[in-house]
């Protein structure tokens, strides 16, 4: 059984970010032979329990992470980078917190000049974490997460050959 959460980090909940994150999942989940659903994670709906000391949410939340083989994280683009939601919930991740996760970045951007920074960004603090940074990471402009279906399989023939060998590697 491989264990797969998405993670949306979109400050609105249930969000086109978040809409965009599941048909991904979908993707490279049937592609990279990943049979289970996955378990969805949208930050937004953590609220200030992301600022708290502690509490059981946060706590299933970070658990359900830091378990999981594939981790899907989906950030659209906030000054320049990755939202803060996403920063601080994986700042409360221990060193190596995602040591035996594939992470599969995605972005939504406003402008694809801009994509290159915020994809980079997200791929060097997964693999901080520990995990092994699927590539290419997909990255979505705005206009395109209402119906993303042709830009995800497009990027899921590239990504999914890579993501299915570390999947069979790492579950």
């Amino acid at each position: 059984m491989t264990r797969f959460t998405v993670l949306v980090a979109d400050p609105q909940p249930t969000s086109a970010v978040h809409d965009a994150a599941l048909c991904a999942a979908d993707e490279i989940g049937t592609r990279a032979g990943v049979r289970d659903t996955p378990e969805v994670i949208d930050l937004a709906g953590l609220g200030a329990d992301l600022l708290a000391e502690t509490s059981p949410a946060l706590e299933a939340a970070l658990e359900r992470v830091a378990d999981s083989d594939v981790l899907l994280v989906a950030s659209p683009q906030a000054h320049g980078t990755y939202t803060g939601l996403l920063k601080v919930f994986l700042d409360r991740l221990p060193e190596l917190g995602l040591g035996h996760a594939v992470a599969v970045p995605m972005t939504v951007v406003d402008d694809l000049r801009n994509s290159r920074g915020i994809e980079e960004d997200l791929r060097v603090l997964l693999a901080d974490l520990g995990a092994w940074v699927a590539e290419p990471g997909l990255v979505l402009v705005g206009g395109e997460t209402a119906g993303p279906d042709h830009v995800v399989r497009a990027w899921a023939d590239v990504a999914a050959p890579g993501l299915r060998d570390a999947v069979s590697v790492a579950v």
